[in-house]
């Protein structure tokens, strides 16, 4: 079964940076279409950043020229580099499987939302 663990959550002031880290065990990882999820206390949970086996990615139109979501599956890690953050990016990220079709991405069944890395950014 695939375990996926976040780190790199902090507390940031507005304009900084943070890179998310997503450590993923399972021989598959190359294989799999990969994605950044976020929930804000009393907002429901979102799609961040998608990042296919091959490459092809995807972004919330909120964090499109600020964030990228990256991954090295030599290292099985799949990266979320968060620049010009905002008070609107705090958040618990949490990382998942996902699949993609070209157009729409959507999440897979498997796994679990684990604890994710909180975000806070203070103005």
């Amino acid at each position: 079964q695939v375990q996926l663990v976040e780190s790199g959550g902090d507390l940031v002031q507005v304009g900084g940076s943070l890179r998310l880290s997503c450590a993923a065990s399972g021989s598959t990882f190359s294989i799999n279409t990969m994605g950044w999820y976020r929930q804000a206390p009393g907002k429901q949970r979102e799609l961040v950043a998608g990042i296919s086996s091959g490459g092809t990615t995807t972004y919330a139109d909120s964090v499109k020229g600020r964030f990228t979501i990256s991954r090295d599956n030599a290292k099985n890690i799949v990266y979320l580099q968060m620049n010009s953050l905002k008070p609107e990016d705090t958040a618990v990220y949490y990382c998942r499987i996902m699949s993609h079709d070209g157009s729409r991405w959507w999440l897979l069944p498997i796994g679990s939302w684990g604890q994710g890395t909180q975000v806070t950014v203070s103005s």
